[in-house]
């Protein structure tokens, strides 16, 4: 809480840029030497002086203020010590804004863009559970956020689908969820090609066709596209994701057409002997790109194309100051090769294109593979977690059958989108479902009994706690405020990297700390009473926001 004003003073002291001090700065691992530590040792070349005298001389010049209580020299570190009543105090003062930042920024976030000829999968769920994550951060810092979806609904992985359907479906009709129809017709001519190769021309033939505007290709694309379309609007509403603007790869893929051609004329592009239209991007600070296909020799056009009108359209739609797009680390290459085509085309919208990339997510039984069939649905994960979920919820309470089904469905959205963000986002995780719902460790489930208990604390308290004078506060009351004071530096911090597992292991280790408190300082009937629920609201309101942001709901009583 007071590492700002700790900055301010050494950097006015030392005559050194903020930012340089600030990320100095440690906060020790052992509460016997303060609450925050600056390092002189690197500073000695610089000041042409010794770490001791460095660090003296900080002691003996720097101005106390109330909120440090002392200074003290430890091996070449100048410690500080905050006033922790102080820091109480302000605490337990807390309201339900708290750790809000004032932005201004205009924001696109963009996810999960799924193909139209699967359903979703556990993929798309961490996708999903980064995208939402982050548009929270990016908002409770007060940015305006738009949450984007394009629809990649064209292109050869679609022709797959439909030559399948077309071959073997016979004109039937979906017999199950929709978008699980459609991709059985995926996973089925990746089946069949591997005895027929013929089938990958037809697939290529009826991409061409689709571009040529062929009605009976046309009608078909419709009428399957409707079908996944239709699969997917019914799993973003049980993983409660909303989206303020919908892009579709086919109304905008021309479009890139047309800046490719123009593109040719300046000699920007270039036609190669067999008639695609390439860019040899070569080397781009220390990756050689290489040459990239933009129309196939047939005229059709590959899928970075759209890219390129899209990012273009995001700015003059939103007149956006940051566009983000959160997909997987297996496109890393495609989204270097888009901002280096961006530059070259000299718009202004590759300075503000940032790609989010996470790391793959995997089953203890291994990757996923969606051509295979080897795929988790997200559907069908939520409900086998929500059975999960149900069990634990019948062996410690009494519910009626509708109490059930909804306080399984929010403990199990939690389970999933916890796990799914506690990771940092740039790492491969292994997801497993029973770990995921447990009541206890690190997980959604148990962040939740931790907001239940704060809040059960409060109901049957008998004291209104208006009256809260500190005295000498407890090491677990210590722990619990100086925890909650560091909130809206991880919030800031959480922005700053666009990354939600820095809010998920803050918010486990404030449970943890909250848990330590409650078991050994007692709240109801002791004499601290008063200052100790005010702490336990302040604790309640801060872990609420810290779920928030991770998209979690909170439960009263689990």
């Amino acid at each position: 809480m007071y590492k700002k004003e700790i900055v301010k003073l050494l950097s006015k002291h030392l005559h050194i840029k903020e930012k340089e001090i600030g990320n100095l700065i440690e906060v020790p691992q052992n509460p016997d030497f303060g609450d925050y530590a600056f390092p002189c040792f690197s500073l000695s070349k610089k000041l042409k002086k010794n770490p001791a005298e460095i660090s003296k001389n900080i002691k003996n010049n720097l101005k106390l203020s109330k909120e440090i209580e002392k200074i003290e020299i430890i091996g070449g570190y100048v410690n500080f010590f905050i006033s922790k009543k102080l820091i109480a105090e302000k605490v337990i003062k807390i309201n339900e804004g708290y750790g809000k930042k004032k932005g201004k920024e205009r924001i696109m976030v963009e996810f999960p863009s799924p193909n139209t000829n699967k359903p979703l999968h556990l993929g798309h769920l961490r996708n999903m559970s980064i995208g939402e994550s982050v548009s929270r951060i990016l908002e409770y810092c007060g940015n305006k956020v738009i949450r984007a979806n394009l629809n990649q609904d064209r292109g050869i992985h679609i022709c797959d689908s439909m030559v399948a359907y077309k071959k073997y479906g016979k004109g039937k009709k979906p017999n199950k969820k929709s978008d699980y129809f459609v991709g059985d017709y995926y996973v089925l001519f990746n089946q069949k090609v591997k005895e027929d190769e013929s089938l990958r021309e037809e697939a290529r033939d009826c991409l061409r066709k689709w571009e040529k505007g062929d009605k009976s290709t046309l009608a078909l694309w419709k009428k399957m596209n409707k079908w996944a379309l239709d699969g997917f609007r019914e799993t973003y509403g049980l993983f409660n994701i909303k989206f303020d603007k919908e892009y579709f790869e086919s109304k905008i893929y021309k479009k890139g057409r047309e800046i490719i051609r123009e593109g040719l004329k300046k000699r920007i592009f270039k036609k190669r002997k067999d008639g695609a239209v390439i860019i040899n991007l070569g080397k781009q600070g220390t990756q050689d790109l290489g040459e990239k296909v933009l129309l196939r020799p047939d005229g059709t056009s590959v899928y970075i194309v759209q890219d390129i009108y899209l990012a273009k359209l995001k700015n003059k739609d939103y007149n956006l100051n940051s566009s983000i797009y959160v997909v997987a680390s297996e496109q890393d290459y495609h989204f270097k090769v888009l901002i280096a085509i961006l530059k070259k085309l000299k718009y202004k919208c590759s300075e503000n294109l940032h790609h989010l990339s996470y790391g793959l997510v995997e089953l203890p039984e291994g990757r996923l593979k969606s051509a295979e069939g080897r795929i988790v649905k997200a559907d069908d994960l939520i409900r086998e977690t929500q059975e999960l979920a149900k069990k634990e919820l019948k062996k410690r309470y009494k519910l009626s059958k509708r109490q059930l089904e909804k306080r399984s469905l929010i403990i199990t959205l939690s389970a999933i989108k916890y796990m799914l963000l506690k990771v940092a986002i740039d790492k491969n995780m292994l997801f497993d479902p029973i770990e995921a719902i447990s009541f206890e460790g690190n997980t959604g489930p148990y962040l939740q009994y931790s907001y239940a208990r704060a809040s059960s604390i409060i109901r049957k308290a008998k004291k209104s706690g208006k009256k809260s004078k500190i005295k000498q506060l407890e090491k677990q009351e210590i722990k619990l405020v100086k925890k909650i004071a560091e909130f809206p530096e991880i919030v800031e911090k959480a922005s700053k990297n666009l990354d939600p597992s820095l809010i998920a292991n803050y918010s486990f280790q404030l449970a943890q700390i909250f848990t330590e408190f409650y078991h050994a300082c007692p709240v109801i009937g002791n004499e601290n009473e008063a200052f100790r629920l005010k702490l336990v609201k302040a604790f309640r309101i801060t872990i609420k926001n810290a779920l928030y942001i991770l998209g979690i709901e909170v439960i009263e009583e689990m």
